[in-house]
C-alpha cells in the first residue's frame, strides 16, 4: 500500500496573526512526528498544485472565488469573519490546499497511490458556497470529491468527517446530491451551531455531547455511519480529518485519543477496501494541540497503511 503525502511550502506562509490557533506550526508538528515515527521512509511525497478556477467554481460561487483570489494585502491582514483572516500568502495557500485534494484524487484513481493524506492549511470544511468561515477559505474535500465525480467517472463518493466541529460547509455543498454520502460526528452544541436539525437523505449528522470519549464516539460511528456507508458502497472515500476532538485539545471538550483515530481509520479502510478499491483521500481539518495532532496523524496514516 502506497500512501501519498501531499503538502506545499506555501501552506506554511498563510498566517492569521499572533496567537491564532490555526498556525503554520501545525504542519511542522505533523512533519516532526512522521519523521520520528519512521513513516517518512514509506510515504511518497508530492507538492500540491494550485487548484484551477474551474475546479473551484464547481463547488463555490464564481464571485466568491474571485473575491478570495483578489485579496492580496501587502501589509497586515484582511479579516473575512471574526475567526478567519488572510495575509499576502493566504490565497496561494488556499489554492494549494484545494489542489492537494485534487491531486490526491488523481493519484488514487490512477493507481499511483492507494491512499493520500493532504497535510495542508487552511482547512476547508466550514467554507460554504459563497462564504469563508471557521478558518476555512475553500472547501478542499468537496473540491476533491466533485473532481472525482466530474473527471474520473465516479458515481458515488463518501465524505466522512470526524472533526470536533460540524462540517457545515460540506453539508451546504452536497446536501441533496445523491452521488455523495456525507457523514459527520461533532460536538454539539458547539461552533458552528449547526447539524442537529433535519437534514437531507444523503447526510448523516451525529451530534456528540461535550465530554464524550472514545467509547461514545465508536458507538456513534458503528451504529450510524458504518451501515449507511456499507449500503452506499462508495467508489471513493474522502475524509475530513480533524483531530481537535482529542482530549488534549483545549479548544473543544470531546475526549478522544489517537487510538480512536486509528480505530475509525481502520473502519474507513475496511469499507474502502470492500467497495472503493481501497481508495481514500484524507484532508487535514482541525487539530490545535500540536503534540496530540502529530501523534493522531501518525495513527491515522498507519491505519491507512494497514
Amino acid at each position: 500500500m502506497t500512501v501519498a503525502f501531499i503538502s506545499h511550502s506555501s501552506c506554511r506562509l498563510h498566517a492569521m496573526g499572533p496567537g491564532h490557533p490555526e498556525r503554520a506550526e501545525r504542519l511542522s508538528a505533523i512533519d516532526d512526528r512522521v519523521l520520528a515515527s519512521g513513516l517518512e521512509a514509506v510515504l511518497r511525497h508530492y507538492d500540491a498544485p494550485q487548484a484551477g478556477r474551474e475546479q473551484l467554481v464547481r463547488v463555490h460561487e464564481a464571485a466568491y472565488v474571485d473575491s478570495i483570489l483578489a485579496v492580496r494585502p501587502r501589509d497586515g491582514l484582511v479579516w473575512l469573519d471574526p475567526d478567519t483572516a488572510m495575509n499576502e500568502h493566504s490565497a496561494e495557500a488556499a489554492l494549494r490546499a484545494a489542489g492537494a485534494a485534487v491531486l490526491g484524487v488523481d493519484l488514487v484513481m490512477s493507481g499511483e497511490a492507494g491512499c493520500a493524506f493532504c497535510s495542508v492549511r487552511p482547512p476547508g470544511h466550514h467554507a460554504e458556497r459563497g462564504r469563508a468561515m471557521g478558518f476555512c477559505l475553500f472547501n478542499n474535500v468537496v473540491v476533491g470529491a466533485v473532481h472525482a465525480l466530474e473527471e474520473h467517472g465516479v458515481d458515488r463518493v463518501a465524505i466522512l468527517d470526524f472533526d470536533v466541529h460540524h462540517g457545515n460547509g460540506t453539508e451546504d455543498m452536497v446536501s441533496g446530491d445523491a452521488r455523495v454520502l456525507f457523514c459527520s460526528t461533532f460536538q454539539h452544541p458547539f461552533y458552528p451551531y449547526s447539524g442537529s436539525g433535519p437534514c437531507a437523505e444523503n447526510v448523516v449528522n451525529v451530534p456528540l455531547a461535550a465530554g464524550t470519549g472514545g467509547e461514545g464516539f465508536r458507538a456513534a460511528v458503528t451504529e450510524q455511519w458504518l451501515p449507511r456507508v456499507e449500503a452506499f458502497a462508495p467508489q471513493l472515500v474522502m475524509v475530513s480529518a480533524g483531530f481537535d476532538a482529542h482530549r488534549e485539545d483545549a479548544l473543544a471538550q470531546l475526549r478522544l485519543r489517537e487510538e480512536d483515530y486509528a480505530w475509525v481509520t481502520t473502519e474507513i479502510k475496511r469499507l474502502a477496501d470492500a467497495h472503493a478499491g481501497g481508495r481514500i483521500v484524507s484532508c487535514l481539518e482541525g487539530g490545535y494541540a500540536l503534540d496530540a495532532l502529530g501523534r493522531s496523524v501518525v495513527a491515522h496514516i498507519n491505519a491507512m497503511l494497514g
